[in-house]
């Protein structure tokens, strides 16, 4: 052990001013024990404006469950993005991440990756995953929000012959629709799962107006646990019918009947008041910025080139939690006017509310 120490200390001599695990990344991309990365293996076009990106994550990424997310960092003009990406592979297979062109971020991942590139990673988490013990499983998706629970279906379906899956998918069009062709390949292959796909270009959007088409599509839909993810509309749609729907709870178990679990891609934030904003103090990157009342701090930020923590960007995972110094924000989601020095906010529901310090 001494002499490993003495070994230890005497390359790290030879290679200053770089240190131990410089010279390893210079030979294996993703090693990193300061930050945690993978190296994308395969791309995959989905439709005209998406792609599936596999990647081999590095040491320290935790296995992922099917329906999880997590946080992918990209580097533009010199300045780190985070996003948070469902993850579209099936449990216990290296990860991958379905992605539509929308976005500055989200436009060059779609764009300009390519095997080889190394992408900025953490953990998956989230909370949208399988129930704990075997149930029938009605899927409601609507766009990309096939995307986590096509890690489900993928999970599920070839690996459990008890499964019992009833997929409803919307697209605008079928050249638009996400894994149309592996969706039908596989429920022809297993009769654990029955797939309908519905073109609102063709149609319309599905009517969660009364319980009518959905009877018809899904006529036990009652007795079946109930997942949707997609556009806000078509989640607040489905929460209603739920609603309105005696012994149907959304999110909670009951003994019998259905329940709704829903992933949310985004959340609905309010305006200011016309009179908020102010001038943004950045401290630790010598930045001022003007800002509005209606702009999270979080866009103001990166839009000044400011590294800004940041996942969901949606209020709920926490991680774009930043020191106040001084000032005070709007809570885009309620209104709320709120501040005291030291207190942690989100930047991605937050606005200006006259001068702001932040700690970044």
């Amino acid at each position: 052990m001494i002499r490993l120490r003495q070994l230890a200390r005497a390359a790290s001599v030879l290679i200053t001013p770089l240190a131990p695990e410089d010279v390893l990344a210079l030979f294996n991309p993703v090693y990193s024990s300061r930050q945690l990365r993978g190296v994308v293996t395969k791309v995959v076009s989905e439709t005209p404006d998406s792609v599936t990106i596999h990647f081999h994550p590095g040491w320290g990424w935790k296995a992922h469950q099917a329906g999880q997310w997590a946080r992918i960092g990209v580097e533009l003009d010199g300045v780190r993005h985070w996003r948070s990406y469902s993850l579209s592979a099936a449990a216990g297979a290296d990860p991958a991440i379905t992605v539509t062109d929308a976005g500055a971020v989200s436009g060059v991942l779609v764009r300009n990756t390519k095997p080889g590139d190394v992408l900025f990673l953490a953990p998956p988490q989230g909370e949208f995953v399988l129930p704990e013990h075997p149930r029938p499983l009605l899927m409601l998706t609507a766009g990309s929000g096939i995307t986590p629970v096509m890690s489900m279906v993928r999970t599920l379906v070839p690996r459990r012959p008890d499964a019992d899956v009833v997929l409803i998918h919307s697209a605008r069009t079928p050249k638009d629709s996400l894994f149309l062709e592996e969706l039908n390949e596989l429920a022809d292959q297993f009769s654990n799962l029955r797939v309908t796909h519905l073109f609102t270009a063709e149609r319309g959007r599905l009517d969660f107006g009364s319980d009518a088409e959905l009877e018809e599509l899904c006529s036990d839909w009652r007795e079946r646990a109930a997942y949707a993810c997609g556009p806000e509309g078509f989640l607040d749609d489905a929460e209603a019918l739920w609603a309105s729907q005696p012994m149907l709870p959304v999110g909670q178990e009951v003994s019998e009947g259905s329940t709704l679990t829903i992933e949310r891609f985004s959340t609905n934030l309010a305006g200011g008041d016309g009179h908020d904003g102010g001038l943004v103090q950045f401290e630790a990157s010598d930045r001022e910025v003007e800002a509005d009342g209606d702009t999270p701090l979080l866009d103001v930020g990166e839009d000044a080139g400011v590294l800004m923590p940041s996942g969901c960007r949606m209020g709920i995972c926490h991680s774009c939690l930043t020191p106040l110094r001084a000032g005070q924000v709007r809570d885009l989601r309620t209104g709320e006017v709120h501040g005291e020095p030291g207190q942690l906010i989100q930047t991605c529901v937050s606005a200006a509310a006259g001068p702001v310090n932040l700690d970044l």
